[in-house]
């Protein structure tokens, strides 16, 4: 039974990412928050990884669809632009998974690397020189096209083990 706004998001946290079904929107970092009102009618926020994404459709449909499994019927999917997706929010989990199922994922980077205000102190920037081939960790790739399978991804290649493999663009 569905009690608390904490499991409302542990369901919607399961839903597949229709592009990247590898990784969960919270693994994404598209779920942004879950709340229930007063007479139960539930909003989710969800944040697009850019603002045309074209599957922000699928992924209302997706969270109606799973709540609708659960009892729960009166829900809200808005979707909050700002502050805008940056792949700093992809989980620690959805960066393994990424990599398990071979996409190389996005360098880990701070707000401030990509001229965007923090509200903190300045972090260490990384600085990626090259993006690890997923199947065999050499550094010693190229890429093929900045546009991949998706608009967020772009095609790779390992010079060591000749595989392609996508690669999460840092936004």
């Amino acid at each position: 039974m569905v009690t608390t706004t904490q499991d409302l998001r542990e369901i919607v946290a399961t839903v597949p990412d229709p592009e990247l079904p590898v990784v969960t929107i919270e693994q994404l970092g598209i779920l942004r928050d879950v709340r229930v009102g007063p007479s139960g009618h539930v909003t989710v926020d969800i944040t697009p990884t850019y603002s045309g994404c074209p599957a922000m459709d699928a992924i209302r449909a997706d969270i109606v669809a799973r709540l609708a499994e659960h009892g729960i019927h009166s829900v809200d999917v808005r979707t909050e632009l700002a502050p805008a997706w940056t792949t700093d929010w992809i989980t620690p989990d959805g960066r393994a998974a990424l990599e398990e199922h071979g996409i190389a994922p996005p360098g880990r980077d701070t707000l401030l690397s990509r001229g965007r205000k923090s509200h903190g102190p300045a972090a260490p920037i990384d600085l990626t020189l090259s993006v690890r081939c997923p199947h065999c960790g050499s550094p010693d790739t190229r890429e093929l096209s900045r546009f991949g399978s998706t608009a967020c991804k772009a095609l790779w290649v390992c010079r060591a083990c000749q595989e392609p493999f996508d690669h999460v663009k840092a936004l």
